[in-house]
């Protein structure tokens, strides 16, 4: 019973002797109650009346009367130590600090406990560390886009398929997928042999910000959001002015978090579930010695044949549409960039600062050179360069393109490129905190003991230090 049905029994137990029915003798007697307690109650009743007789909540409850908050941080301190210790341990060492300080020594049932009252994700902190903590205990942000093109997630995975190369050698290849995370369509991917790098990124978002060729296929337009994990090709200075260039909002993962990429790695599982599985040179990891039969080419024909006719056809189990009728059912118009060349030289291309100087541009150690630069010596351009391709660099001045400079050096070669954190969650801040101070109540009552060999003695004689002498590596040379 709460407080108030407690008080309006106790009333009802005095009220005949409150409406001169009987004596709180005869009450006492017929409901065994003791008649000081009664007179208490009716004390109390006529003094503030109902709640006069409420029950008052003790302001330990919950708390053991014979531990001060000292011992109880003590303990608690000493079971969060790392490497942990039974209760057992806590105990004695409880015992010896209590004897220590005149303090009551509390049994080993109050030690028990205590600590079974602390919280468990402070548990996990203290003995299994922050990632334990993060993937038990921390906030997951699962987002939803309201709309089409509002947010493209994108991600890198090795297919669990054996194909030949174009140098009929075997291998894995790797899938760079963009996802729209309203409808679960696929804007755009790109298919290779080479691992993730920023340039398979660009060639991703080329196809998928792009109108294609394939009526089937009318996903386009560019995104507002672009979420990817913190990789280096992801964080690449390339794909920053892609996202400048093109103004959308570059996001990526928290750091150690890689849960925010559910719908990408969604999205692999059915690649393999629903196409990879049925392909000949399936090869699930673990599963070694598979001899690949199809071509890297015709992998590329069967996954963009199964993306059309199966995938975006196929009702998602989340939004309970297909992906295309989902993409299609919001009324809007794609933004686009003006046209097919200016989303090459964007994307295929990274800006850079440059002062022309007298004989030319110097960019990683060569030298670019054009007869229209003869009129901005001495001036600050920007360049944009193919990381595939060197042989060449477009030079601007105030957005306008100068001329498209040469190094001769590379002009019968192609040279390539690969282009190389932070948020804490608030309650892991207060239970570090919580732990730092718990554990020096610890410390300060039972510190470690620290090794022999960690004992330096404060009159020990000074070690003497020796002269240094410098060896002579030629004949010539001096003291």
């Amino acid at each position: 019973m709460n407080p108030k049905e407690v008080a309006l029994v106790r009333y009802k137990t005095i009220e005949p002797f409150l409406q001169r029915e009987a004596s709180l003798e005869e009450i006492s007697r017929l409901k065994k109650i003791a008649a000081r307690t009664l007179y208490n109650w009716v004390a109390a009743f006529k003094r503030n009346g109902l709640n006069g007789i409420t029950p008052r909540r003790r302001n330990d409850k919950g708390q053991r009367r014979s531990t001060n908050a000292e011992l109880v941080s003590l303990i608690r301190g000493l079971f969060l130590k790392t490497p942990p210790v039974p209760i057992s341990a806590v105990h004695r060492t409880v015992q010896a600090v209590c004897k220590r300080n005149g303090w009551r020594v509390p049994s080993y049932d109050v030690v028990h406990d205590v600590v079974s009252q602390i919280s468990p994700d402070l548990k996990t902190l203290a003995h299994e560390g922050d990632k334990a903590y993060k993937q038990a205990y921390s906030l997951v942000h699962k987002f939803e886009a309201e709309r089409p093109n509002e947010i493209w997630q994108a991600d890198h995975t090795p297919l669990d398929i054996v194909v030949f190369d174009s140098r009929q050698q075997a291998l894995k290849p790797w899938l760079t997928t963009i996802v729209d995370d309203y409808s679960r369509a696929v804007p755009g991917y790109f298919l290779g042999s080479q691992p993730p790098s920023s340039m398979r990124i660009a060639l991703a978002l080329r196809q998928a910000i792009w109108r294609k060729d394939d009526s089937g296929w009318n996903i386009c337009g560019i995104p507002e959001k672009f979420y990817s994990d913190r990789g280096s090709d992801f964080m690449s200075q390339h794909i920053e002015q892609v996202s400048i260039d093109l103004k959308f909002e570059h996001i990526h993962t928290e750091p150690g978090e890689p849960q925010g990429k559910g719908k990408c790695e969604r999205f692999f599982k059915t690649i393999n579930e629903m196409l990879l599985s049925s392909l000949p040179g399936y090869a699930p990891k673990g599963h070694g010695n598979v001899q690949p039969v199809l071509t890297l080419e015709q992998l590329e024909e069967r996954f963009k044949s199964w993306l059309l006719t199966e995938y975006f056809v196929r009702q998602h189990s989340e939004t309970n549409m297909t992906p295309k009728d989902r993409w299609e059912s919001f009324a809007f118009i794609p933004r686009m960039p003006d046209s097919i060349e200016q989303l090459d030289l964007l994307l295929l291309t990274v800006a850079k600062p440059r002062r022309v100087q007298r004989d030319g541009i110097r960019f990683l150690g060569f030298r670019y050179f054009d007869l229209n630069l003869a009129g901005y010596v001495g001036e600050d351009v920007t360049i944009r360069y193919d990381p595939r391709d060197l042989a060449q660099i477009h030079v601007y001045a105030d957005n306008a393109l100068i001329c498209r400079a040469v190094c001769y050096e590379l002009s019968d070669k192609s040279v390539s490129l690969k282009e190389i954190m932070q948020a804490r969650n608030h309650e892991k801040k207060e239970l570090k905190q919580q732990l730092k101070e718990l554990l020096a109540i610890a410390e300060k009552h039972a510190p470690l003991e620290k090794p022999a060999s960690q004992l330096v003695n404060s009159d020990a004689s000074a070690i003497t230090e020796y002269p240094k002498f410098k060896i002579k590596r030629f004949a010539c040379d001096v003291d």
